[in-house]
């Protein structure tokens, strides 16, 4: 992290320069949205492991698209089997357990590269950019493509999770929209 001190400057203005340099850089910017997402996914997962009926059901009467508008071009695409509407939950709430401790990780390698070790920086990126990717499959693929579109979720009142998966896709993509700007010089590429 370069800093903008200048020597010429008295000490107590290089040491604010020097703050400014830290708590104002990209990287603190990342590791902060890197700890509140990571925390807020795993705060998600535990939820639906402690509602697991109503989140279950949720998902159950997504698939099974019984209180969605009905059409024979597309209710063949409905899936009434318990079993499989269990599997889709589990396999969704792994997936945001996944994602938590990608990103918690990532957290934890910010702190070291604010700390000063520089190597930590780029693991740092790399696991930032590892789970919000993971986020935007999940919001944007799983629950606004299949589950939206797919199983139409936006026709069902009940159940509509919409505006929370593109609000999850949202912050995921301005984490990698940050993880990923070039510094000036350089070619954004993440080494």
């Amino acid at each position: 992290m370069p800093t903008t001190t200048d020597a010429s400057a008295s000490p107590k203005a290089q040491r604010w320069n020097g703050f400014l340099d830290l708590v104002g850089s990209r990287h603190l910017a990342v590791a902060v949205l890197a700890t509140i997402t990571g925390f807020y996914y795993l705060l998600v997962a535990i939820t639906n492991c402690t509602d697991t009926e109503t989140n279950r059901r949720g998902v159950a009467a997504v698939l099974s698209m019984e209180q969605t508008i009905h059409s024979a071009a597309t209710d063949w695409r409905g899936i009434g089997n318990e079993t499989v509407a269990l599997i889709a939950y589990i396999l969704i709430v792994g997936w945001e357990f996944l994602i938590a401790f990608v990103l918690l990780a990532a957290a934890i390698a910010w702190l070291r590269a604010l700390r000063g070790r520089s190597a930590a920086a780029g693991t740092a990126a790399k696991l930032s950019s590892l789970g919000w990717t993971m986020a935007v499959l999940l919001f944007a693929g799983g629950f606004l493509t299949i589950g939206g579109e797919w199983f139409r979720m936006w026709a069902n009142d009940d159940v509509n999770a919409s505006s929370a998966a593109l609000q999850n896709f949202l912050i995921a993509a301005v984490g990698l929209i940050l993880v990923h700007l070039p510094r000036s010089g350089e070619s954004g590429r993440i080494e």
